[in-house]
């Protein structure tokens, strides 16, 4: 009986899977004949949205698909292009259909290259995908300026980046760590090179455990454009914001040359104030009233050359240098009044503080792509050597009682990072994969600090930090695609190792510890305008070396900021539930959210003997965080769309402080088109929130671009309005123990320019090719 059952069940298997008929076919362009990479073709039941099955097509614009012999319909989709779509397809056996030429949608491409096109989301099993576009808003900007345009994204007054209202986000550059992610490094990256950006809540095993509120993967379009191409940029402005782009690229079928040259001068003009009330047993006893006022010049300059190296069909390498130069001078004026409890002016001191910073750094890339027979296997190899050296000088001088006390410091910090990585894409079946990777990173970071006190050096500020870190990761996923199901499980490991030592033999710090992070991702698509996803990973943020570096600097002598060389990660298990639907001028896109994490970062205040304020990372205990985000994009008519974001979420802390609260954040983005012109308009809200010690005001402000293109759209002129409302403004509360603080801080107020672009031998949908 067993034997018969056995036997069965081996000739039903028999029979699916020679049951089974492939389909295959090629998508081009009509007006260029070129092949079109992630066109999505899908597979229907007659005169109906349910899917059969479906894909996307590869570099060669091809597709393969199996299905059961029948009849069905067909339709291929892709941006900025018509949809295709034929009806009852008699597929009886294996066919490869003929070629299919998509038309321009010119109305549709306007659009994208025009505005922002922050309403094209496409859902992949780990990720969402934002086709950025042209943004008006960010024009002559840069990646910041456009990651504040992206939905689930905040930028602070800062440049801090946060993901769903949490600042642990990792941020890639195609899909590899870079050094213009360190120290607001994003503003070196044009904004009008960036293609899209893959926002990923909860990464796959194939992305770096790093980043427990998820990852932000900036993809950088290559120029596919054959022979000689360029494009020239200048930007002016008020305050200082003028700047030159040049990008040049030659491209034959052996080889592919491409450069890019930015020079950007920018002027930055802030202020700030801070009340503090100090207490004794709840007594106030005196007061601080402090007023800041600063001028902050930043000058940058960006080459990157490189090429492409095609050996053969199945072979690509590439080689590319970078260098990064960018000089930061900073002036600021602190004004200190000292009051006694009933608010009378003791004394006064005012500090004049002159900073100095210029960054240099250099990287090279050696990466090589292997592809085989079978198209949807792949093999890729990364080697990445960066060395860098920042040197920062600060000199303030002390007024106080007709006396003028000279304090000097300088920190010299460089650094050698290693990377390695290596992938491998297996097909399994034809709806089926399986993936395995490793990759390791090398760093030694020194910080050589010093101080000096009227020219005589301070023995306990003269000391030299140095740090190591080594990360190693291994990985293996494999994915399914069964009809209307998708599927994504895998599991990867990290093997870390850091370390701080330093000349003074003050602390001698050596952490080593392996951990396993698995990942599932889930996609039901109920027909071709909606799905639902779930996902869940498990997730590590490191300390960063200015979380570790003790040394902290001495301009504002009333508050201090230090590292912490002890800090530990924190880890987070974050689960999401999303969900997606559309129709003809709507798009609703929902999602729940939680995430518990451990070994909390926070900052904690504290106050040392002589009453100033020593602000230091801390691991501080537990958050459980559950939210709410919802997407709207709507369109009520061909020349306007409108999108609109909202994000809730609750959350409590239990550690060293115990805190519960929620806070909410929301954006509108408008576009128009007229004859001629095109107007883009965003307003923001961030809601109040508490956190630790902190309590942040809400905040909101709104920014306006208009934008003309001439001659035959090689030419386009944008003009761009931010913070419109001088209202960026970041207002907080400090409370502790026997203190209180009310602190202002505008890093920016409001600016205005003007970019004129012209293009050589290119059009508007292609863009420069940058570093990766």
């Amino acid at each position: 009986m067993k034997k018969s059952l056995a036997l069965l069940i081996l000739l039903f298997n028999t029979y699916l899977i020679f049951s089974q008929i492939t389909v295959k076919g090629k998508i081009t362009s009509q007006d260029t004949n070129q092949p079109l990479e992630y066109a999505t073709v899908i597979i229907l039941k007659p005169n109906s949205e349910n899917i059969v099955t479906g894909g996307s097509t590869n570099q060669e614009g091809t597709y393969e698909l199996s299905i059961k012999p029948g009849v069905y319909d067909l339709k291929v989709e892709f941006i900025g292009f018509t949809t295709y779509t034929k009806k009852n397809i008699n597929l009886n056996k294996s066919t490869a259909l003929p070629t299919i030429s998509l038309k321009e949608n010119s109305e549709q491409l306007d659009d994208i290259e025009i505005i922002a096109e922050k309403s094209t989301i496409e859902y992949r099993l780990d990720k969402r995908i934002f086709n950025v576009g042209k943004d008006l808003l960010s024009k002559g900007g840069s990646a910041t300026d456009i990651l504040n345009n992206v939905p689930s994204v905040n930028v602070d007054i800062e440049g801090g980046i946060s993901l769903r209202g949490n600042e642990s986000v990792r941020i890639l550059i195609n899909g590899k760590p870079s050094v213009l992610t360190n120290n607001n490094g994003l503003e070196q990256i044009p904004a009008e090179t960036i293609e899209k950006i893959e926002v990923i809540t909860n990464p796959s095993a194939k992305y770096d455990a790093e980043g427990t509120a998820g990852i932000l993967n900036i993809i950088l379009k290559k120029n596919k454009t054959g022979g000689f191409s360029s494009s020239l940029q200048l930007t002016t402005g008020h305050p200082n914001n003028h700047g030159i782009n040049y990008n040049a690229n030659y491209k034959t079928e052996k080889f592919n040359l491409f450069s890019n040259f930015r020079y950007r001068d920018l002027k930055f003009i802030g202020e700030g104030d801070i009340f503090r009330t100090n207490y004794n047993n709840g007594i106030i006893t005196s007061f601080l009233d402090e007023d800041i006022d600063f001028i902050r010049k930043m000058k940058i300059f960006n080459l990157y050359i490189g090429s492409d190296f095609y050996f053969n069909e199945k072979n690509t390498t590439t080689f590319s240098y970078s260098y990064f130069h960018r000089k930061n001078d900073i002036k600021v004026d602190y004004n200190f009044n000292f009051l006694d409890e009933n608010k009378n002016l003791e004394s006064t001191t005012n500090n004049y503080e002159t900073y100095f910073e210029p960054q240099i750094a250099n990287r090279i890339e050696l990466n090589h792509v292997k592809s085989f027979k079978n198209k949807k296997q792949k093999l890729t190899f990364d080697l990445q050597y960066v060395f860098w050296n920042d040197d920062e000088n600060e000199y303030v001088e002390e007024h106080e009682n007709n006396t003028i006390n000279i304090i000097e410091s300088r920190d010299i910090e460089s650094s050698k990072d290693f990377l390695f990585q290596t992938d491998l894409k297996l097909p399994v079946t034809e709806k089926s994969h399986f993936e395995i990777g490793l990759k390791g990173e090398i760093r030694d970071i020194d910080s050589d600090y010093k101080v000096w006190n009227n020219n005589i050096i301070i023995d306990s500020l003269n000391n030299l930090l140095a740090y190591k870190e080594r990360i190693y990761g291994a990985y293996a996923q494999y994915g399914n695609s069964a009809n209307k199901l998708q599927y994504l499980i895998g599991l990867r490991a990290e093997k870390s190792n850091t370390g701080s030592t330093d000349r003074n033999n003050l602390f001698t710090i050596n952490k080593n510890y392996t951990n396993l992070f698995p990942t599932l991702h889930l996609t039901y698509a109920f027909n071709t305008k909606t799905n639902l996803q779930i996902s869940y990973s498990r997730r590590i943020r490191r300390p960063s070396f200015r979380d570790l570096n003790p040394f902290g600097g001495i301009a504002d002598s009333q508050n201090i900021r230090i590292g912490n060389p002890d800090l530990d990660p924190m880890f987070t298990n974050a689960f999401d539930l999303g969900y997606l639907k559309k129709w003809k001028k709507i798009t609703l896109n929902p999602s729940v959210y939680y995430q518990r994490t451990t070994q909390l970062f926070e900052t904690q205040i504290t106050t040392n003997n002589d009453g100033t304020l020593i602000s230091q990372p801390i691991n501080s205990g537990i958050e459980n965080r559950l939210g709410a985000e919802i997407a709207i994009q709507f369109s009520p008519y061909k020349w306007w769309k409108i999108s609109n974001e909202y994000n809730f979420y609750t959350f409590n802390q239990k550690g060293i402080y115990t805190i519960e609260d929620n806070t909410w954040s929301a954006k509108l983005n408008s576009r128009i088109k007229t004859s001629g012109f095109n107007l883009q308009n965003s307003f923001n809200y961030r809601g109040q929130k508490n956190s630790g010690q902190t309590l942040t005001k809400a905040i909101v402000w709104a920014d306006l671009g208009i934008s003309k293109d001439f001659f035959n759209d090689k030419t386009s002129a944008t003009i761009n309005l931010q913070n419109i409302f001088d209202s960026r403004i970041r207002k907080q509360l400090i409370t502790g123990e026997d203190y209180e603080i009310e602190r202002n801080q505008k890093f920016s107020g409001r600016r205005i320019s003007v970019t004129l672009t012209y293009r050589f031998n290119r059009s508007k949908k292609d863009r420069d090719r940058l570093p990766d």
